[in-house]
């Protein structure tokens, strides 16, 4: 539903937390955090809200209603509602981006959860990856918090990939390239990310690697943020390589994971939202 038809409803004068994006109908975020809320017999639903740009000042105004608890921000407004918030922390000051919006004591705190989600399934193979360089496709709305992540991981080069590179100069400490020249920077890489849409349902043919240029995933650490489908066209040809797939689906649980402690200062109950979540998109 739209932001207008939200705050005229019953719902938006109950205790709320909000999925703030535009288009938002096909996010799972709503199901993971509902399911977390019910667990722990809360009272509180969260709705996921398409919010236009001609809707952000009311928007901004609900922000100061007691019932409005929090929220996530996705695409297009991690960056413009981050002069909204009271505060930042330090950690999005760095990635230049917000996705959740924490109310303490009336004032909103921008805190970016994308870095800990990034990361967090990144855990299990730290320990057998060089840290030489890693190459990142696409210059999206989760490209900073992943650079930053591949920053504190201790990853010693960057490069990131995109259809108009002359475009990011402002990101100083990262090698920037075109699609025509990244496979330069293949042999020393030990991980793959694709941060673009390529691949994501109803575009499921998708990839940022040309089938000519599959033979380069041997050995790598192949990460797609794309979750739907789970085993997106990137995946299947990792394995095809011998490259080592990991799909997007745990990025999107920690990251909401973090969002929900910091919103309740509750664990988030992964076990059971990864059932829901297995429920609705099969392997």
């Amino acid at each position: 539903m739209t932001f207008t038809q939200f705050k005229n409803s019953e719902e938006s004068r109950t205790p709320h937390y909000l999925l703030i994006g535009n288009p938002v109908s096909h996010s799972l975020s709503p199901i993971m955090h509902n399911a977390a809320l019910d667990h722990y017999d809360m009272n509180a639903k969260y709705y996921a809200v398409s919010v236009s740009m001609s809707e952000l000042t009311p928007l901004i105004a609900h922000f100061n209603t007691d019932s409005f608890l929090g929220a996530n921000i996705t695409i297009p407004h991690k960056l413009n509602l981050i002069n909204v918030v009271d505060e930042l922390t330090t950690e999005a000051i760095e990635i230049g981006a917000i996705n959740t919006i924490v109310k303490e004591q009336g004032k909103l705190i921008g805190y970016n959860t994308d870095a800990y989600g990034f990361s967090k399934p990144l855990d299990e193979y730290l320990d057998d990856i060089e840290m030489e360089r890693a190459i990142v496709f696409g210059s999206g709305g989760a490209t900073k918090a992943i650079l930053y992540s591949l920053n504190d991981l201790g990853f010693e080069e960057v490069v990131m990939v995109s259809r108009n590179p002359s475009k990011y100069s402002e990101f100083n400490d990262v090698v920037v390239c075109g699609y025509d020249s990244w496979i330069e920077y293949s042999e020393d890489s030990s991980l793959i990310v694709n941060a673009t849409p390529l691949g994501m349902t109803p575009n499921i043919d998708a990839s940022p690697i040309l089938e000519e240029n599959v033979e380069v995933l041997n050995g790598k650490l192949c990460y797609d943020i794309v979750y739907n489908p789970r085993e997106t066209t990137f995946l299947k040809q990792a394995k095809r390589a011998k490259g080592i797939p990991v799909g997007g689906i745990d990025m999107l649980i920690y990251q909401g994971a973090k969002s929900f402690k910091l919103w309740t200062g509750r664990e988030f109950p992964v076990g059971l939202v990864k059932m829901k979540l297995d429920e609705l998109l099969p392997y």
